[in-house]
């Protein structure tokens, strides 16, 4: 699917995959693909391939493919400025990388895994490790080694021990554990030209911004909704209720001080636990058009998840699936939305309101 966008996306008008369809064709004639015939396999193919498609155009807003043939709207990352500039003219490319030496000598390895020159030995390739951790294969920041570390430090509560994590998701210095951008920048020391720590905004000034994901009660537990509005809180930051309500017994402090009350409150397209009371306790509302992790397609809350204590929150019957609309019923317009901003700002004229895109 990546490479269908990335191809759409720099103007091609028509996409043959007759390798793909080739290699169908063979893994019938193996038997790897039982009861199916070739053309049913490759109508589900591109099905699939539509679908994906679809769906990143989606996540940009853009409904024809009109609009996307040719947008480019992506940016590259690590690819050297002569070679994006010959091959891939206007596109972005804040970090520079490789070139066409490199990207040749990686061509060339690979086909002499794949073709190797005395003969095959039957083995299967090296699936390299890029997506999914393998012990000799990429280097991924999540490993079994962080992840054991992370879950004895959050068992025993123990601060050394999460120290000994976040050294090794933080120390990127070896050229070996290299895994994200920020592994290639270091800190300028302020007598080597480093901006004065005078200059710097405040811990707290910097982590009134913060903000957490927009997670439902309901598709997260009760422990992890509260945990993450007391942690926000406490830094002077926002939590986000998600489109699933909040408990109001939230919204008063705890003996020790803290609130559970989560700062921003969305109005997301089924309005669940959206009452007067949810919203004059925000400081901040939030309506919900999309959703970043499956734009276009709404939400569901099986049955099985909307216990009692979960029904009451959302205003509705224990036991029965709740389903959030992909558009709002009653926004088909810009006037529409704005009615809605008017009618928010009256009930809480307090708090700020945005449009989550």
């Amino acid at each position: 699917v990546h490479h269908f966008c990335l191809l759409l996306g720099f103007g091609v008008n028509a996409i043959n995959p007759y390798v793909v369809y080739e290699a169908l064709g063979d893994m019938i004639a193996e038997n790897m693909l039982p009861d199916i015939g070739l053309d049913t396999a490759i109508e589900n193919y591109n099905k699939a391939v539509l679908k994906g498609v679809v769906k990143v155009m989606s996540k940009m807003g853009i409904s024809t493919f009109k609009s996307y043939r040719g947008a480019q709207i992506f940016e590259a990352v690590g690819i050297k400025k002569s070679v994006i500039d010959e091959f891939f003219t206007w596109t972005d490319s804040r970090v520079e990388g490789i070139g066409l030496d490199i990207i040749a000598e990686e061509a060339r390895r690979r086909h002499v895994a794949a073709f190797p020159r005395f003969g095959s030995s039957g083995a299967a390739l090296n699936t390299g490790g890029e997506y999914q951790w393998r012990r000799n294969g990429e280097y991924h920041l999540f490993n079994p080694r962080t992840v054991h570390v992370l879950q004895k430090a959050a068992r025993t509560n123990d601060f050394e021990t999460y120290e000994q994590y976040a050294e090794l998701i933080n120390d990127q210095t070896e050229s070996d554990r290299m895994a994200t951008l920020r592994g290639l920048l270091e800190f300028v020391d302020p007598e080597d030209g480093g901006v004065p720590i005078e200059e710097v905004e405040s811990v707290e000034t910097i982590t009134s911004r913060f903000k957490s994901g927009a997670m439902s009660y309901g598709s997260i537990s009760k422990e992890a909704h509260e945990a993450l509005a007391i942690a926000m809180n406490r830094i002077g930051g926002r939590s986000n209720t998600g489109e699933g309500g909040e408990d109001p017994a939230r919204y008063m402090l705890e003996a020790n001080g803290d609130s559970k009350n989560s700062a921003i409150k969305q109005v997301a397209s089924g309005r669940f636990g959206v009452t007067s009371n949810y919203l004059v306790n925000a400081r901040e509302l939030q309506i919900k058009m999309a959703q970043g992790a499956k734009p276009g397609e709404g939400g569901e809350l099986p049955g099985g998840k909307v216990y009692p204590w979960i029904a009451k929150v959302r205003q509705s019957t224990p036991g029965v699936g709740l389903i959030s609309p992909p558009p709002h019923h009653d926004i088909y317009s810009i006037e529409d939305l704005a009615e809605l901003v008017h009618d928010l700002k009256n009930s809480n004229k307090d708090a700020r309101v945005n449009v989550k895109l």
